[in-house]
């Protein structure tokens, strides 16, 4: 999963969106500057990829939302609980409702998946924060389910991340390489138990491991670790929906080699599609890098969006309405 540069594709990216090897797209701000340039932009590259492509997004809402101007600004998911105590609401209707308009305005645009939840606990980690629903693990699991009902009820596929749990180590993977010292029993109990509930549930659709070495259980990053992904995820969690590593091009990611290597260790752990983003020769590089006899990834395929609802008709629902309504408990005064 590569990413392009602005609002339109260049004669170099066409190039490159139909190299065989290329399974997804992932948009940003830069991508996005009104709905018909997206509408647009999503079409050719529809058009232009050879491969039946996953095309994402992470548009969770607070800080972290690649479209803004025209869409529902969506709350963090950290003041979910705390405006419906003050507001007298349901809190786990509420995330449901977030959940859905989110997805349904994502999808509105051909756009997959969004990646999200985030089933983080809201602790020590700035880059996490109020990113996360709760600081209470059973909390997390009450939102983050409703949430993704709200997803699946407007027909995308949730990705949890950042498994096992990013939430309770201080560094920033984006720019360090957070170690997680905690003891086996501490991250399985706390952390991880929130993805192996939600699970349980038949909720999850995806997961994207942490740029995260948690020393207790391996010395790799959980995303490049074989015992993290074959071991305890599929086997031990019986997990068997798509794993996504998180971007390639982070430096909590350096460690594992150069960009190449990162994407082969990743997938011989057991990723199903690996990230490059914002490093347009470093995605070249891993595309003619790679095996060319890669498997495909199946998983991958089964995220595809299953709402067909445009902007306009979107709008017009009761749900959207109602969605709206709540939105002004977040925003008023």
């Amino acid at each position: 999963m590569l990413d392009v540069a602005g609002y339109e594709l260049s004669p170099e990216e066409i190039e490159i969106l139909d190299h065989p090897l290329v399974g997804g797209l992932i948009l940003f701000s830069r991508n996005y500057h009104d709905q018909n340039q997206l509408k647009d932009l999503v079409k050719h590259i529809r058009m232009v990829t050879r491969n039946d492509i996953v095309i994402a997004v992470d548009h969770e809402g607070g800080r972290v939302q690649r479209f803004r101007q025209d869409f529902s600004k969506i709350p963090a998911m950290g003041k979910i609980d705390q405006v419906c105590r003050e507001k007298s609401l349901i809190s786990t209707d509420v995330s449901q409702q977030l959940g859905w308009l989110m997805a349904s305005e994502v999808q509105a645009f051909d756009i997959d998946i969004s990646f999200a939840p985030v089933l983080d606990i809201n602790g020590i980690s700035q880059v996490i924060g109020d990113r996360g629903f709760h600081q209470q693990p059973e909390k997390i699991v009450q939102l983050a389910s409703s949430f993704i009902k709200g997803m699946h009820q407007a027909g995308m596929k949730a990705t949890g991340k950042h498994f096992p749990g990013h939430g309770n180590v201080l560094e920033d993977s984006h720019i360090a390489m957070p170690v997680d010292e905690r003891s086996k029993q501490e991250i399985f109990a706390l952390d991880m138990a929130i993805f192996k509930q939600i699970h349980q549930q038949g909720l999850l659709d995806a997961v994207m491991p942490a740029h995260v070495i948690y020393p207790e259980v391996d010395d790799l990053p959980a995303g490049f670790s074989q015992k993290w992904i074959k071991h305890i995820l599929r086997q031990d969690l019986a997990f068997d929906g798509v794993v996504f590593s998180d971007d390639l091009s982070m430096q909590g990611a350096v460690q594992m080699g150069d960009i190449v290597q990162r994407a082969e260790i990743a997938l011989e752990a057991g990723c199903d599609m690996v990230l490059v983003c914002n490093d347009a020769k470093g995605a070249m590089q891993v595309i003619d890098g790679l095996a060319s006899d890669l498997p495909q990834a199946t998983r991958a395929k089964g995220l595809r969006k299953a709402n067909n609802f445009d902007f306009t008709s979107l709008q017009k629902l009761t749900e959207y309405t109602q969605a709206q309504k709540t939105l002004e408990h977040f925003y008023a005064g």
